[in-house]
């Protein structure tokens, strides 16, 4: 009886485990799917496309601007659209931290905004959310001052 009871206990933390572990996995899956898009929304300013960029901005998005608000997709392509004159970028970003709820359909993005020259200004945070047909989009946008990234 014994022998019986270890081999169902032995075969529950099995299931338990390949169950979490399944749940870890899919959970970094959602993370670089987050990540990749971030990479690729950064990617819209670096190569001047402004259209590319629209791709990745919810159609109710809020982005803050200073004290400003845009509300709305073409708010924020307009608002936007003075950063996609100049043949060369005037910032770049890239995330160094994501994390997406366990839902999978909620993450935040955040890392260091770039002057020309390479140098740290601000930090960014994006809120994601994961839309029909699987495509991820900005649906808050804010920056700060800059602030070390997370400590690994």
């Amino acid at each position: 009886m014994n022998r019986i009871r270890t081999v169902a206990a032995t075969s529950m933390v099995a299931l338990i485990m390949g169950a979490s572990m399944q749940s870890n996995a899919a959970a970094e899956s959602t993370k670089d799917q987050v990540w990749a898009a971030e990479l690729a929304f950064a990617r819209t300013m670096a190569e001047r496309d402004l259209k590319g960029f629209s791709g990745f901005v919810a159609e109710e998005a809020i982005f803050f601007a200073g004290t400003d608000v845009l509300r709305g997709r073409s708010r924020v392509v307009e608002g936007w659209s003075k950063y996609f004159v100049d043949s060369e970028a005037p910032f770049s970003w890239e995330p160094d931290q994501v994390e997406v709820l366990e839902s999978g359909t909620l993450a935040l993005s955040t890392g260091p905004v770039r002057d020309k020259q390479g140098s740290v200004v601000a930090r960014f945070n994006s809120v994601w959310r994961l839309e029909a047909g699987g495509q991820w989009r900005v649906v808050f946008d804010k920056g700060s001052p800059p602030s070390p990234g997370p400590q690994r």
